[in-house]
């Protein structure tokens, strides 16, 4: 899989498409463009706290605070001519049924590839890398209080 949250260059994807018997032209989707929407359909998803392992979270920490959220983040795609492969990396709330969540952000990608990107799927990797416990943002909170 090709990781395109990185600074390489992504390869663009060359779709034919007509529209009638008048207009016929080529549409190019980048791969920066598909890992975009399929992280915006795994965060839709119930369950989902945040895409990314450990690294990747605390960069899309800095970047958030200043407000250039990489959507993105914890998605890898590799396109072909007319399929799309996705790896996603998901964080899931807690108490979450982890398999659930997996097959809701597996679903919710491929929707998006096939109504928004107009391709068929190959195949879709959930990886739940971590699971975040809301009383963990407790003791944060709490021990930033005591440091400031």
């Amino acid at each position: 899989m090709a990781n395109v949250t990185g600074g390489t260059q992504p390869k663009a994807q060359v779709v034919t498409a007509s529209t009638g018997a008048t207009t016929v032209g080529k549409t190019t989707i980048g791969d920066g463009v598909v890992a975009k929407i399929a992280g915006i359909a795994a965060r839709e998803v119930p369950g989902v706290y945040a895409l990314g392992g450990g690294a990747a979270r605390m960069v899309g920490a800095i970047r958030d605070a200043l407000n250039t959220t990489d959507l993105s983040q914890g998605i890898s795609v590799e396109v072909g001519e007319t399929q799309v492969a996705v790896d996603a990396t998901i964080v899931a709330e807690y108490p979450v049924s982890l398999q659930k969540v997996a097959d809701e952000v597996r679903a919710a990608i491929a929707r998006a590839m096939v109504e928004l990107v107009g391709m068929e799927v190959a195949e879709v990797n959930v990886t739940v890398n971590d699971v975040h416990i809301p009383s963990d943002d407790d003791e944060d909170e709490q021990q930033e209080a005591r440091v400031l």
